[in-house]
């Protein structure tokens, strides 16, 4: 076992893991970060999507050891400073971007990392962004008109067009 620091949604996170120990699996297991869901642990699914130094990254394609040191905001850390959604998860809410919630998280921690980098995408942009990450419950169409409606955009006329 081998001794990890990082800091996770602003503040210092310590605990233990072996070489072979996922970033999932230690925000999970070790820090009781279980937002972050394991759904296919090959890659495939984008649930388990966090941000690691401002990137958005698949949590089970990375060892926690290589983290180490490194910025990590998962779910949990998104949420406003006083406790409210932030907007990515108020569209979400408002624009039924969610029905198990499974891929939620995943869905979230991408399209923030979206509006980061394209604070404005079009539709296409926002599907190809996505593309990595699975819904098998909502048809992606208002997952869509949440990440538009995230940037400011008119969501409804954007998508009716």
């Amino acid at each position: 076992m081998t001794k990890v620091s990082m800091t996770v949604n602003g503040e210092a996170a310590e605990g233990e893991a072996e070489g072979r120990t996922l970033l999932v699996e230690f925000l999970r297991e070790e820090l009781g970060l279980t937002g972050t869901h394991v759904g296919c642990d090959t890659s495939q699914c984008g649930a388990c999507v966090v941000h690691v130094d401002g990137r958005a990254v698949k949590a089970c394609t990375m060892f926690a050891l290589e983290a180490e040191g490194a910025e990590v905001r998962t779910i949990e850390g998104m949420a406003n400073a006083d406790g409210s959604l932030n907007v990515v998860q108020q569209a979400f809410q408002d624009h039924h971007g969610l029905q198990c919630g499974f891929c939620t998280p995943g869905m979230v921690m991408s399209a923030a990392a979206l509006l980061d980098e394209t604070p404005r995408p079009s539709e296409a942009e926002i599907r190809d962004y996505l593309e990595g990450n699975i819904c098998r419950c909502t048809g992606y169409h208002n997952i869509v008109k949440a990440v538009l409606a995230a940037s400011g955009q008119d969501a409804e006329r954007i998508a009716a067009e």
